[in-house]
C-alpha cells in the first residue's frame, strides 16, 4: 500500500490483549497470569499484519515458532521465577544474529536466504530476558544512514505521519514500537541510532556507556568501538529495566553497577546546555524552542542550568566523518568475511560508495584522525567534572520528508545533508558516553521532537532519574491517545 493510499497514521493500538500496555506492565500481567503468552504473541501478529503494510518495519518474521514458544510457556505452572519480561513479544535489528535467520544488514549487497547458526553474544543478553523475538526489524545499508530508506526495498515509514522519515539506523525498530506493534525493540547505535530513530518516532532510546552490556558482533573489529546496543521502547521504566535485567546478565567489572533505577531523584543537579552543533549549522527553531522549553523544565525542577562549551576539537565532525568513511571502506573491501562470502560489492548504494571513496581521498591522514578521536573521550571527561548532565538536541533539524536522506540523492547533497541533520549524537559514541532521547513536543505535521540528555561515563543512573523527572512533569504522547 502507497503512502497516498494509506491513513496518514499508522495507529496499531486496539481493544486486544496487549492493551496500551508498556513491556513491564505486560510482564506483570504475564507473571501473574492475568493474560495468557498466546494471547500477547497472536495480538502482536494482529496488529503487525495491520501496521507492517504501512510502516515497513519487518524484514523476516518467525511468528509460527513464537506462538509455538508462547504456547510452551504458558503451560507452565508458575512464571514468578521466569526472565522478567519472559513472553514479552520483541524484534532485534537486522544487523544482529539470531540463530536460524539470515542477516543482511539492510543491503542487497549481502545475499538473501543464508540462515546463521549461532545467536550473536548480545542478541543473547537480551534474549535471556525472556522475550519472545517475532523477527528481524529493518536498517539502512549496514547502518551508515539516518533515514531508513534502503535502495533495494521500501523504506521504513514513520508511524506519526508516513510520509516522513523513522530516523536509523534502527527505524525499522522505532516504527513498530510507536505504531504499537510491540512495546520494545532492539536497537543499536554507531553514530547516532538508538537515539535518532528514537527522536523521529516519540520513543525513549539510550545509548549505554560503551561496555555497559556485550559488545556487538562488529564492534570488536573497530579502531574505535562506536557501536552501542540497548533498545527503543515507550516509557522510561520499561529503558530503565531492560537495562537492569541485561546486568543480571552480563556485568562489566571495570564499571559501576547500573543498578534499578526507578523513579526520579530529589537531588539538584548542575545540568549543561548546547544548542548548536560545532560544525557550525545552527539548530532549527522548533528544535531550539524544545531544548529551551525544556531546559526550563528542568529548572522548575530545581536543576541548575548552564552553557557549556563542547569540550571536543573544532576538527571533530570532519573526523568522525572520516571514521564513518573508513567504516564504509572497510565493509566494501572485507564484506564476503563480515557478512557472508557471496557479499557483492557491486550492489552497494550510492551513500557506502561515496562514502568510500571520501575517505581514500583523505586516507594519509588517518593516524591523527584516529589519535584524535580517542583523545576526545579525555576531554569530555574533563569538560563534564563541573556538571551532573548536558542537555542538547538530539538533532539538528525536525524528521525531514522520506527521500531527503535518500541513498539515491547525489552524495555529495546527502552527505551535506547528514551533517545538518545528525550532528549532535556522534560525540557519545567516540567518547564512550551514556546519552538519552526523550520526546518533549510536537510539530505542527504531528512528528515528535526530542531532546538528548548526556552523562558521564557509566552514569547512566542520572539520565535515567532526569528522563522520570520529565516524564511525569511532562509526558509524552503516544499513537494510542489519538482517536
Amino acid at each position: 500500500m502507497s503512502a497516498a493510499d494509506s491513513p496518514q497514521t499508522a495507529n496499531a493500538f486496539t481493544n486486544d490483549a496487549l492493551g496500551n500496555d508498556d513491556a513491564t506492565a505486560l510482564a506483570d500481567r504475564i507473571r501473574r497470569k492475568d493474560v495468557s503468552v498466546a494471547e500477547l504473541t497472536q495480538a502482536a501478529i494482529n496488529r503487525l499484519d495491520k501496521a507492517e503494510p504501512l510502516v515497513h518495519g519487518v524484514i523476516a518474521e518467525r511468528y509460527d515458532q513464537m506462538l509455538t514458544a508462547a504456547a510452551k510457556l504458558d503451560k507452565e505452572k508458575s512464571l514468578e521465577d521466569a526472565p522478567f519480561f519472559a513472553g514479552v513479544p520483541t524484534f532485534i535489528k537486522d544487523n544482529t544474529d539470531v540463530a536460524g535467520m539470515a542477516t543482511r544488514h539492510g543491503s542487497a549487497a549481502v545475499p538473501a536466504g543464508h540462515p546463521v547458526n549461532k545467536t550473536s553474544l548480545f542478541a543473547q543478553q537480551m534474549l535471556a530476558q525472556g522475550f519472545l523475538c517475532l523477527g528481524k526489524s529493518t536498517l539502512p545499508e549496514f547502518g551508515f544512514n539516518a533515514s531508513t530508506e534502503p535502495l533495494h526495498d521500501a523504506p521504513s515509514r514513520n508511524p506519526w505521519n508516513l510520509a516522513y522519515s523513522t530516523g536509523a539506523s534502527s527505524g525499522g525498530s522505532a516504527a513498530l514500537v510507536a505504531s504499537g506493534a510491540v512495546p520494545i525493540a532492539h536497537a543499536n547505535d554507531g553514530g547516532g541510532s538508538i537515539r535518532i530513530p528514537a527522536a523521529c518516532c516519540g520513543l525513549v532510546g539510550l545509548k549505554p556507556t560503551r561496555g555497559r552490556v556485550i559488545d556487538n558482533d562488529a564492534a570488536k573489529s573497530l579502531p574505535i568501538n562506536i557501536v552501542s546496543d540497548g533498545v527503543v521502547t515507550r516509557s522510561v521504566r520499561d529503558t530503565a529495566n531492560f537495562f537492569h535485567q541485561a546486568e543480571q546478565y552480563f556485568r562489566n567489572p571495570k564499571m559501576q553497577a547500573m543498578g534499578k533505577v526507578e523513579g526520579p531523584s530529589s537531588r539538584p543537579l548542575k545540568i549543561g546546555i548546547v544548542i548548536d552543533s560545532i560544525n557550525g549549522h545552527a539548530t532549527d527553531n522548533v528544535t531550539r524552542e524544545t531544548v529551551e522549553a525544556t531546559a526550563r523544565l528542568l529548572e522548575a525542577q530545581g536543576h541548575r542550568i548552564e552553557p557549556v562549551p563542547i569540550p571536543v576539537k573544532s576538527s571533530f565532525p570532519d573526523d568522525f566523518a572520516m571514521y564513518w568513511g573508513l567504516l564504509a571502506f572497510g565493509m566494501k573491501l572485507n564484506g564476503h568475511k563480515m557478512t557472508h562470502p557471496d557479499f557483492d560489492k557491486r550492489r552497494v548504494d550510492g551513500l557506502t560508495e561515496g562514502m568510500s571513496r571520501m575517505f581514500l581521498r583523505g586516507a594519509w591522514r588517518l593516524p591523527a584522525i584516529l589519535w584524535r578521536l580517542r583523545r576526545a573521550r579525555f576531554d569530555y571527561a574533563k569538560a563534564m567534572k563541573g556538571f551532573d548532565a548536558v542537555l542538547t538536541p538530539v538533532l539538528g533539524h525536525t524528521t525531514p520528508k522520506l527521500g531527503h536522506l535518500s541513498p539515491e540523492v547525489p552524495f555529495e547533497m546527502l552527505f551535506d545533508r547528514l551533517t545538518r541533520y545528525a550532528n549532535f549524537t556522534p560525540l557519545a559514541n567516540v567518547t564512550g558516553a551514556p546519552a538519552l532521547s526523550l520526546p518533549m513536543a510536537q510539530t505542527p505535521e504531528n512528528l515528535p521532537v526530542s531532546v538528548q540528555i548526556m552523562g558521564r561515563h557509566g552514569d547512566e543512573r542520572t539520565l535515567l532519574e532526569i528522563a522520570y523527572a520529565l516524564e511525569a512533569d511532562n509526558p509524552w504522547p503516544l499513537l494510542c491517545d489519538r482517536a
